[in-house]
C-alpha cells in the first residue's frame, strides 16, 4: 500500500502533523527533495512504513541583513536559491555541499553535507548560527540567533545539524556569508613527473591555501571533460594572492584555466563513499538526547542504525 506524503506549508502545519503523529505513535519520514533517500545512505535506513513528510513546500526567506552577513531562510529553500539571493548582494553562503544545488537548505544541515570547500570555508555546524525545528512531541524550539556572536544556553543548533531529523525537523536556519571574492579562478592541473604525494603537496601544503583541492576519479574526470589524473584547484581572493597562487599552482604541473561552473557539476556527481556503520546507535548518552526530543520515537526511525 503506498503511503500519502504529507505536505506542510508552514511551521505551524508541520508541528500539527508531528503532534498527532507522536499522540497516535505513528513513524514519519522527515525529507527536503529526496536526494538522501538511496539505499546505502543513512536515510535508507529509516523504517518502511514510516510516513513520507516533504518539508520543500516550508520555504523563503525569513530576515537578511546583508550588513551583519546573516540571513535566514526556511528549510526548504533550495541551494539554487540561496546562491541567488546572497549574489545580489555580492555575498555567498560557501556551504556548496555535495549534490546538487536543488537540494534544499533544511536537508543539507540536517544531514551536515559538506562540499569540497568545507576544510576552508566550513563545514554546516561552523555555517549555522542558529535553527528552529518541530521536536518530536510537535513543540516548535528556537536555538541559537540570528547574530555572528551569540551564545547563549544550550547549543542546540550543533546538536541538531547532523542527527538526520532524528531529534527534530528543521525548519528554519540562520547562517553566516562571506562576501564574494574579487577573483575567483579554478584550474585544471595535470602533474609532469612529480610523485602524486609531493604534486597534491605543493597544491594543498603550498604557502597559499586553494579553497578546494580535489583529484576526481577517472570515470568523474571523464564526465567533467578533465585529463584523468588531473587536479581541480579553487583559488580565491584580490588579484595579488590569486597570482602569486598561479605560480604555486604551475610549480606543480601544466596548468588551465576552467569555467566555474565545473565545480557544480563536480558536486552533482558526489565522489562521496556512502558506506555506512553496520553499529546501531547504542551510546547511552545518544539514546538519552533522542528520547528527551523524541520520546515516542517517531523521527525517521531507524535513521542510525537503532532498532525501529
Amino acid at each position: 500500500m503506498t503511503v500519502t506524503e504529507q505536505a506542510p506549508r508552514n511551521t505551524a502545519e508541520l508541528a500539527q502533523i508531528v503532534c498527532d503523529a507522536h499522540a497516535a505513535r505513528t513513524p514519519l519520514r522527515l525529507e527536503g527533495r529526496g536526494g538522501w533517500s538511496a539505499a546505502g545512505t543513512p536515510a535508507g535506513r529509516i523504517r518502511a512504513t514510516a510516513r513520507p513528510v516533504s518539508l520543500a513546500a516550508i520555504a523563503g526567506v525569513v530576515a537578511y541583513v546583508p550588513a551583519d552577513l546573516t540571513l535566514t531562510l526556511r528549510a526548504g529553500t533550495t541551494l539554487a536559491e540561496l546562491n541567488a539571493i546572497t549574489a545580489e548582494h555580492n555575498q555567498w553562503c560557501p556551504l556548496l555541499a555535495w549534490g546538487d544545488d536543488t537540494g534544499t537548505v533544511g536537508a543539507t544541515f540536517a544531514t551536515a553535507t559538506g562540499g569540497p570547500c568545507a576544510a576552508t570555508l566550513g563545514r554546516p555546524r561552523d555555517i549555522a548560527l542558529g535553527v528552529e525545528f518541530v521536536d518530536g512531541a510537535g513543540m516548535v524550539v528556537r536555538g541559537g540567533g540570528r547574530v555572528v556572536k551569540n551564545v547563549a544556553g544550550f547549543d542546540l543548533t550543533r546538536l541538531l545539524v547532523g542527527s538526520f531529523g532524528s531529534l527534530g525537523a528543521i525548519t528554519e536556519v540562520t547562517v553566516r556569508l562571506r562576501a564574494r571574492p574579487a577573483v575567483d579562478v579554478t584550474w585544471c592541473v595535470t602533474r609532469h613527473g612529480a610523485a602524486a604525494g609531493s604534486w597534491l603537496g605543493l597544491l594543498q601544503g603550498g604557502a597559499i591555501a586553494p579553497l578546494a583541492c580535489e583529484v576526481p576519479d577517472d570515470t568523474r574526470a571523464s564526465a567533467l571533460g578533465l585529463d584523468a589524473g588531473s587536479a581541480l584547484v579553487r583559488y580565491a581572493g584580490n588579484a595579488a594572492l590569486v597570482a602569486a597562487a598561479k605560480a604555486i599552482a604551475s610549480s606543480a604541473g601544466s596548468i588551465v584555466e576552467v569555467d566555474a561552473s565545473v565545480w557544480t557539476r563536480y558536486r552533482a556527481l558526489d565522489p562521496r563513499p556512502r558506506r555506512l556503520d553496520g553499529r546501531p546507535l547504542v551510546n547511552t548518552v545518544a539514546a538519552r538526547i533522542k528520547e528527551r526530543f523524541d520520546p515516542a520515537g517517531i523521527l525517521n526511525p531507524g535513521v542510525f542504525g537503532e532498532q525501529a
